[in-house]
């Protein structure tokens, strides 16, 4: 009874005119960025951050989060009808999609992934309603020997699972970390890292960094891109899917929602990884695997419900832990701090409206998104044909006027120039940034917890295996690295022996 009282307050907050207002505008954008392959959502997120310090809390996160699992929606369109995924998380999609349009059914290709997406969100915001209270009571026993522990646990899991080499990954988090604690230190007043620059004696401003590597990094390294794009059907038509196709489907949908919402809440999982893993499932567990590639309406169904499942469920460590499982998610973290809202368990308590509007928004959103997606197909087809010689120059202008706006620096232009050059870099060495977001968003919370709980024990460091719930996070921490750190030592092994 507790909980639909506040999905009721939930509704009421996020059906305020203003709310509504904001979620349109992050599904419709949201749409556009998934549909114009080379820009992603973390790119996006980090361009309009400026933008949201001066909308209430609520109204900017419910935008923010339009656009992430907005862009999921739209990245499908491409796949299906460019064979050119406008999302990573896409790249399955196009495998059976394109098939499906170069046979003359690009409509139902479209109309399933967009009923997959809608499934997958519906479901998974009822997870985050039911689950996300239990989560933060649990979370309200935590002290800070128990924050350190989860977020080094977080960071950890984070490198290990990113895509790409261990090792870089984690030399990633310890560069995010270093950043973190550019400026000077709150309790001992001493700069650190500034280089007796005036400019970053208050830190490098979370913004100039996002966007400068998520946003000018991304457009730097697109520039040296082809720009061919061949629109294979230009018209689409028949959009409603047949009884077989349905028939066909719902399975897909359902053991797709369940994958994506077992890797939404693992730190470090992209959406990419969950319509991977639902594709496989997919082409395994059917009769006639040798469908799959060649047009199999399942592996269209499944991999788009898991990438929507995986993309909202990765609310539930942010909202209740404080912790963000993707680099999206570290951004809108950075969001709620610079808002003056302190991430955790005490949200639920202390901005209600938040937490419960956006879960409520997220429903609306879905809606939103069904009908932006199946009906405006044909305007997201006239969209693919901008070319990207004239919308990449209208970023970066974008881009600059918003980290100049933020604290009126020119300073920040040059970092944030900077850090696009080191972004284009990280790309080309393969270097994952995300990692290095989180460490530098949780690097401050990190080491302001690992002090105060030094204090509290009078500098005894057992404090973290002597607490139950800390030690549990250090041991499964310790686990992790070990897993992934035996393959290697053993083909090292092998190596000397030969």
């Amino acid at each position: 009874m507790e909980l639909f009282h506040n999905l009721l307050y939930g509704f009421g907050v996020a059906l305020s005119l203003q709310n509504l207002l904001y979620c349109f505008v992050g599904c419709l954008l949201g749409t556009l960025i998934g549909v114009l392959p080379g820009i992603g959502p973390m790119a996006t997120v980090a361009m309009l951050m400026p933008l949201t310090f001066t909308i209430p809390p609520v109204a900017a996160l419910i935008m923010l989060a339009g656009i992430y699992y907005g862009a999921m929606y739209g990245g499908s369109t491409t796949s299906i009808l460019v064979n050119l995924p406008g999302e990573t998380a896409s790249v399955v999609t196009c495998i059976d999609g394109y098939q499906m349009a170069r046979q003359g059914r690009a409509g139902p290709a479209l109309a399933i992934a967009a009923i997959g997406s809608f499934f997958a969100g519906t479901v998974c915001t009822l997870i985050i309603a039911m689950f996300g209270p239990p989560i933060a009571e649990i979370a309200f026993e935590f002290r800070a020997p128990e924050y350190f522990s989860l977020m080094l646990m977080g960071l950890i899991t984070a490198a290990v699972l990113a895509h790409g080499d261990m090792s870089k990954s984690l030399a990633m988090v310890v560069l995010g970390l270093l950043l973190g604690v550019v400026g000077t230190d709150l309790n001992s007043g001493v700069q650190r890292f500034s280089f007796n620059i005036l400019e970053l004696s208050d830190g490098i401003s979370f913004v100039t960094v996002a966007v400068g590597v998520f946003a000018m990094g991304e457009i730097i390294s697109n520039l040296g891109e082809k720009e061919e794009r061949v629109i294979f059907t230009a018209k689409v038509t028949h959009l409603f899917p047949s009884k077989d196709d349905m028939k066909k489907s719902i399975a897909p949908i359902v053991r797709g929602t369940v994958l994506g919402a077992f890797f939404g809440v693992l730190p470090g999982t992209g959406p990419a990884i969950a319509s991977f893993s639902s594709y496989m499932l997919e082409k395994k567990i059917a009769k006639d695997p040798s469908q799959f590639g060649h047009g199999a309406i399942q592996g269209v169904a499944g991999p788009e419900a898991a990438n929507n499942a995986d993309a909202q469920c990765k609310f539930i460590p942010m909202l209740t832990l404080g912790i963000p499982a993707s680099g999206t998610m570290a951004l809108m973290l950075g969001a709620l701090i610079v808002q003056g809202i302190t991430p955790g368990p005490q949200v639920m308590v202390k901005n209600p409206d938040l937490f419960w509007g956006l879960i409520a928004s997220m429903w609306i959103g879905n809606l939103m998104l069904l009908v932006l997606n199946l009906p405006l197909v044909g305007m997201w087809v006239y969209l693919l044909k901008v070319p990207y010689r004239m919308l990449f120059p209208a970023i970066m202008v974008f881009s600059s006027i918003g980290i100049y706006s933020v604290n009126n620096s020119s300073v920040e232009l040059f970092l944030a120039a900077l850090f696009g050059a080191l972004g284009f870099v990280w790309l080309k060495l393969k270097c994952p940034a995300a990692p290095m977001l989180l460490g530098f968003v949780l690097g401050p919370i990190l080491e302001e917890n690992l002090r105060r709980a030094l204090l509290l024990s009078r500098g005894d460091p057992s404090v973290f295996f002597t607490r139950p719930i800390s030690l549990g996070f250090m041991i499964v921490t310790a686990v992790i690295l070990l897993l992934m750190a035996l393959p290697a030592v053993r083909k090292r092994k092998s190596k000397i022996s030969d």
